[in-house]
């Protein structure tokens, strides 16, 4: 036997150690001497294992392990702001978790630069942590080498439905929509001409992709942090022109509120749920630019949005708004009788509230799911 395949064969099996929790919760490196903050549903998954005789739960098996590969192989790497490389495996663990994603491809979250930047290859993932897991990782390494140059539409959908193609699972996908957030979160430390790019690249083909998957919570922030760096003058002021009029317009949203909820209960409803809620930012700037208005002229930077139990109190909900403020022509959508094609339902309407128009969106808590983390 070469000795080259006597060190891959000696890797096959990969050897972690228990890893002691300190008592303020956080992870220390023998090496490099820092601390991580994990999550908490990390942190008690990671404590239960320790403690547990039981090892044959294999969902928070798959977890640990996978946490435990990735805390090892990463160690002594650091990330472009000087922090440790661990804490990008984590972060997008985290949201995976966030949008109810599965074990395995938490897992796969938490591995997923380890083929990439580490000594682990993808027969070492198979023979760990299982075909799934690995056949996850090993798509979301090939869909790390797509980058966006070409600034047109037509090769932004054309880069978009290669992404869908080369992910045989979809849910590699939902991986490196995840990887991508957090790399924009933390997109400061990089330099201008990257930071550009990356952003451009997440407006163009990732927030898209969320949409199309139905991912709000998603599509949202993608979208508001791309405008943060590709449009930085306008993105400044448009958040000190909403911070400046806040006060006023929370007031006007909690006297609309009050009193919807009031007629709600009036109507006999049960079981609903009523919020305010801000417009983020980047929908707000595109509708500006789009109809040429000022922001004085954009009426929906901010909304109500009602969860009920059911369809049928849906539209019982929306008679009870259309009763109680004047409905505004042509502002009404029913996505639930017609839902988008990414599986997205609401009713929709605006209606003059308390001296300004506010948009409505009625919708179940299922529907609410979808729409917030998608099908």
């Amino acid at each position: 036997m070469s000795e080259a395949s006597a060190n891959s064969k000696e890797r096959k099996e990969i050897k972690v150690s228990t890893i002691i929790l300190p008592e303020n919760k956080n992870f220390e490196s023998e090496t490099l001497k820092y601390e991580i903050k994990i999550p908490n549903w990390l942190l008690e998954n990671i404590e239960n294992f320790e403690l547990s005789n039981n090892k044959n739960d294999s969902n928070q098996n798959l977890i640990v392990k996978a946490f435990k590969v990735a805390y090892e192989a990463h160690n002594g790497q650091l990330r472009a702001s000087g922090e440790p490389y661990i804490i990008h495996p984590i972060a997008v663990a985290d949201l995976l978790k966030e949008i109810g994603a599965s074990s395995s491809v938490i897992a796969a979250g938490l591995l997923h630069d380890v083929v990439e930047d580490t000594r682990i290859d993808l027969s070492d993932i198979e023979v760990n942590f299982g075909l799934e897991v690995k056949v996850l990782v090993e798509g979301v390494t090939k869909l790390g080498g797509i980058h966006f140059n070409n600034r047109t539409e037509a090769q932004a959908e054309n880069l978009r439905k290669m992404f869908l193609a080369m992910a045989s699972d979809i849910r590699v996908v939902l991986v490196k929509l995840a990887d991508r957030l957090h790399n924009m979160r933390t997109i400061q430390w990089l330099n201008q001409e990257r930071q550009e790019r990356i952003a451009r690249e997440t407006r163009e083909i990732y927030a898209p992709l969320a949409n199309r998957l139905g991912i709000n919570r998603f599509k949202w922030e993608l979208e508001d942090l791309a405008f943060k760096f590709l449009e930085p003058e306008e993105y400044k002021n448009l958040k000190e022109q909403i911070a400046v009029k806040r006060s006023d317009r929370e007031k006007r949203l909690t006297v609309t509120l009050d009193l919807m909820k009031e007629n709600l209960v009036s109507s006999g409803l049960k079981n609903f749920e009523i919020t305010g809620r801000p417009k983020h930012l980047y929908g707000i700037w595109s509708k500006m630019e789009r109809q040429q208005k000022q922001f004085s002229e954009i009426y929906d930077v901010a909304a109500l949005r009602i969860i009920v139990s059911n369809s049928d109190s849906c539209y019982k909900a929306l008679a009870v708004v259309h009763d109680t403020f004047k409905p505004i022509p042509g502002r009404f959508k029913d996505y639930i009788g017609l839902p988008k094609p990414n599986g997205y339902q609401s009713l929709h309407t605006s209606v003059i509230g308390k001296h300004r128009p506010v948009e409505v969106q009625i919708r179940t808590t299922s529907m609410h799911q979808i729409a917030e983390f998608g099908i």
